[in-house]
């Protein structure tokens, strides 16, 4: 039998011709493809099946729900990368993209409207399940003496005083104002040394290159596409510099999910550190501490071993003092 042939055969109903082309660029699960098709639970298992079956698809479990997405390496890779550029020029397939790429705009939404609203209480939260475990502490330890530090997901800045200690300047960076507003309150006797801006992981307010240590704190489950934000951290982190990467061993308890806002129920070690690689992040050093609630606490420490891209250009945003950067 020809290689291509389960293929075909696969791709010879318009509802998987859809379903893989809305795959190859997000990763999502059964309701939110029912969501965006418009059809049964049932219908979309069945093709997703099949799909899966032929090799176009793998899945994940993440808690009580299942994701799809399309292949990174394989045949089944090579086979459609090969047909995408069919499937640009197609209005129906593309309406399909827009209702999916508004669907992961309102997730995103919804997880800045969620951190807004709980910003007043964050500490106490992160204290709750952090325990003993003292994270700034853990963030100054890592870090050589430098100009430029920055911490991405900052919350309310307990971890910019800290990077104080080791930094000339540091810089907080986080997707919710509120969070941003309560740092600054902290920090206003450092204001000089401290800039808080407001931005997206995947579009980091920062030049290329900007900083020469990062820490990226118990963000990382939060956020759909770990990959696409490391890589980001490493375009914004100087040749050599280093990262400091915090998050959750991979667990079970779904109450993370309602009462943090969890997108991922943590990370397996060996997950986590092929992430890193794969941006261009070497790791140095990796422990596993405890903390409450039966989880654990993954620390990797990485450098930048990349070059910095002499063509890319540095993105524009506004800071919250109103200052681009």
């Amino acid at each position: 039998m020809p290689l291509a042939l389960p293929y075909f055969k696969a791709l010879a109903d318009e509802t998987r011709l859809r379903l893989l082309n809305v795959l190859c660029r997000h990763e999502l699960n059964v309701n939110e493809l029912v969501e965006i098709l418009e059809m049964g639970q049932s219908r979309i298992s069945r093709h997703l099946k099949i799909l899966s079956a032929a090799g176009l698809l793998v899945w994940r479990r993440e808690g009580l729900w299942v994701f799809y997405k399309t292949p990174e390496n394989g045949l089944g890779r090579d086979f459609i990368k090969a047909i995408q550029p069919f499937f640009e020029t197609d209005p129906a397939l593309r309406m399909d993209l827009d209702m999916a790429s508004g669907m992961i705009e309102e997730r995103a939404h919804k997880t800045r409207q969620f951190f807004n609203a709980i910003a007043e209480d964050w500490d106490k939260l992160s204290r709750e399940v952090l325990g003993a475990f003292d994270l700034p502490a853990a963030v100054a330890r890592s870090m050589r003496p430098c100009e430029v530090a920055v911490d991405l997901g900052c919350g309310t800045g307990n971890v910019l005083q800290s990077m104080l200690q080791k930094a000339k300047s540091v810089i907080g960076v986080d997707g919710s104002a509120r969070m941003l507003e309560l740092a600054r309150r902290r920090l206003s006797a450092d204001s000089e040394r401290i800039s808080l801006r407001i931005g997206d992981l995947s579009h980091l307010p920062l030049r290329d290159g900007e900083a020469d240590f990062a820490s990226l704190n118990m963000v990382l489950h939060h956020v759909p596409s770990p990959g696409e934000v490391l890589e980001e951290i490493r375009r914004v982190l100087s040749p050599g510099g280093l990262m400091l990467l915090t998050d959750f061993d991979r667990h079970e308890d779904e109450a993370m999910r309602t009462e943090y806002g969890d997108h991922w129920l943590g990370f397996e070690a060996q997950n986590l550190r092929a992430h890193l690689e794969k941006a261009g992040l070497s790791v140095r050093d990796h422990q596993l501490a405890p903390v409450e609630r039966g989880l654990a606490l993954h620390i990797f420490v990485a450098e930048n071993t990349r070059r910095k891209d002499p063509f890319s250009s540095p993105p524009t945003s506004i800071s919250t003092n109103g200052v681009r950067s």
